[in-house]
């Protein structure tokens, strides 16, 4: 029997790296929207996003932390906006993470681009989440009958690079670690794939169907 510790360690990371995209998805309004499949859940499990790589931050007092954050725009006269576009500020935490704060909202209205990173950011999650749902159910039984190739470093540098994006406030960084995301998605779906490809078709046909529709859900952006 195969061992599934490389597909367990795999899916674990995949998890840490959804879960960043969820809760960078709730902290800019966005995870409400169609497509966004942002579980309470899995926003209660997740508190501070790791902060693993420099980023732009943005210092903030700590005992007067709520008194800053209600200054801007205010937050009774806030929820209008947050269903708009808003943006988040992210900040190191007392524990050394990043935690992700809604960023001043009197920077304009949404924008054709801020369209098109939502539309982005919300097929990542949503392709992260079926990928990670075709390997528990699909894959995780299968390894422990037939052994084929995890590339486990792909899933680490998945979770590094979303860890990253969530550091990012908007802008060319912003837009290229969420490009560089959706690549590494694609490329970990597409070595699956191949891996699977040496298995006896009747074994891997449903699994391998299921990762090619996650990569036509995946287009070049």
């Amino acid at each position: 029997m195969a061992s599934p510790a490389p597909l367990v360690a795999s899916i674990s990371h995949q998890m840490v790296a959804l879960q960043t995209l969820q809760l960078l998805q709730q902290e800019w309004g966005w995870g409400d929207g169609p497509g966004t499949p942002a579980s309470p859940r899995d926003a209660d499990h997740v508190l501070a996003v790791p902060a693993r790589r420099s980023g732009p931050l943005r210092a903030r007092p700590g005992p007067g932390r709520e008194e800053g954050r209600g200054g801007v725009g205010g937050r009774n006269g806030g929820a209008g906006a947050r269903a708009s576009c808003p943006e988040v500020e992210v900040v190191r935490g007392a524990e050394g993470g990043a935690e992700l704060l809604p960023f001043p909202r009197d920077r304009g209205p949404c924008t054709l681009a801020r369209m098109a990173m939502r539309s982005a950011l919300a097929r990542v999650v949503d392709s992260t989440s079926e990928l990670v749902s075709v390997e528990q159910t699909l894959l995780g039984p299968l390894q422990q009958e037939r052994s084929f190739p995890i590339h486990l470093k792909d899933s680490v540098e998945f979770r590094n690079i979303c860890s990253h994006l969530a550091l990012q406030i908007e802008g060319q960084q912003f837009d290229r670690d969420l490009n560089a995301a959706h690549q590494c998605l694609k490329t970990i779906v597409k070595k699956l794939i191949q891996s699977l490809a040496n298995l006896p078709s009747d074994v891997h046909v449903v699994a391998c169907a299921s990762l090619r529709q996650i990569l036509q859900n995946l287009p070049d952006i």
